[in-house]
């Protein structure tokens, strides 16, 4: 374990205090953030509007330092999968899924999930810890670096992050929202809040708290319509029932004032929670909800005794929906052949892949060498 500060590890206002101790202008923090978050630069030494000294005893002290990726794979459909190593053994998964112009980035933000929802794998490999915030935003650096030398002008690739990889984002609240505050820094990633979109599972506590500090998109993951159904699909309900939640993502939309839409998930279920009386009840419930509906085929992954409902019954539940006024989309399923897809990430990696990727990077390094 390096005993340098990761820089990585920082937002701009603890970097301000970092050189201010350091008997440095708190400005110094902006210049270091623009080299490694706009820029990517992760050598010190080439931070040119930096004195000379300053970067020797930078280098001397820090260091900017991603998460380590150890397998890399692309889906036919161009959807691109990293599994990235945090130490200790523990692996996340983070995933690319390009549109068009779009190039949407699925971001962990925990190693495992403690919320055991019954349709995800992340649930069913436990809890191991909270990813750190230079471990969060990391997954992004990784990405926008993945392009190649565009990002030395500065430019960007990824036009959206969507916090819905392995993990509850709202279970790990500080290193979450510090992730997101670089994401929307003009001087980091630049987003919108529109582009930076939080999928939680519910956490009303989070969510009131998370209120007062962020007005990033909000995406609840529903999956029910009546709190019977939903005890067993996502068990926080039982401590947060539908009721409550909704109320508390009212509250949230009424603080970011503007004239917000909220996205529901709900992953349809072959035979569970599909049927057109649930989509019935599902109108109801947000009948009065300025809101989008993001239906989600189940994917499948072993140990799993659900099963994806046909084309059929998935567009039969979308025009009833939509016949009652509601917007639904039917979300594709992208990266499914690499186990890319919604609910299917697991952060694991087989002996025979690390030897393949550990190959592969010796042959990169001595190539680079030559």
């Amino acid at each position: 374990m390096s005993s340098k500060t990761n820089l990585m590890d920082l937002t701009r206002g603890e970097l301000g205090e970092y050189f201010l101790n350091l008997g440095e202008k708190e400005y110094r923090a902006t210049q270091i953030i623009k080299w490694m978050h706009q820029r990517g630069v992760s050598d010190i030494s080439k931070m040119t509007d930096l004195s000379k000294e300053l970067r020797e005893r930078l280098s001397h002290e820090c260091e900017i330092r991603a998460p380590e990726v150890i397998y890399e794979r692309d889906s036919k459909d161009g959807t691109r999968k990293w599994v990235v190593s945090v130490g200790e053994g523990d692996l996340i998964e983070m995933v690319l899924i390009p549109e068009g112009k779009r190039a949407t980035l699925c971001v962990s933000s925990q190693v495992g999930c403690a919320i055991d929802c019954s349709f995800c794998a992340t649930g069913k490999q436990g809890f191991s810890r909270n990813l750190s915030l230079a471990e969060i935003i990391g997954q992004l650096w990784i990405a926008e670096n993945s392009f190649g030398d565009s990002r030395a002008k500065g430019e960007r690739n990824i036009t959206n992050v969507v916090m819905m990889g392995m993990g509850e984002p709202l279970h790990n609240f500080d290193p979450v929202v510090k992730a997101m505050e670089l994401m929307l820094d003009n001087n980091a990633y630049g987003l919108s809040k529109r582009r930076v979109t939080l999928s939680t599972s519910g956490l009303v506590p989070q969510i009131d708290k998370l209120s007062k500090l962020s007005d990033v998109s909000l995406t609840i993951s529903l999956h029910a319509p009546n709190d019977k159904l939903r005890d067993e699909l996502v068990p926080v309900n039982k401590k947060y029932p539908i009721k409550t939640l909704l109320k508390s993502v009212t509250n949230y939309v009424d603080q970011c004032n503007d004239s917000r839409v909220t996205t529901f998930e709900y992953i349809l279920i072959d035979r569970v929670n599909d049927s057109l009386e649930l989509a019935a009840e599902l109108a109801d419930l947000l009948k009065d909800f300025p809101c989008k509906i993001n239906l989600i085929p189940f994917n499948s992954f072993s140990d799993s005794a659900y099963k994806r409902p046909s084309g059929n019954r998935v567009k039969r539940f979308q025009e009833f929906l939509q016949s009652k006024g509601h917007v639904v989309t039917i979300r594709s399923t992208r990266g499914d052949d690499i186990m890319a897809a919604c609910g299917q990430l697991v952060g694991k990696v087989n002996d025979k892949t690390r030897r393949k990727e550990r190959k592969k990077k010796k042959e990169l390094i001595k190539t680079k060498s030559i």
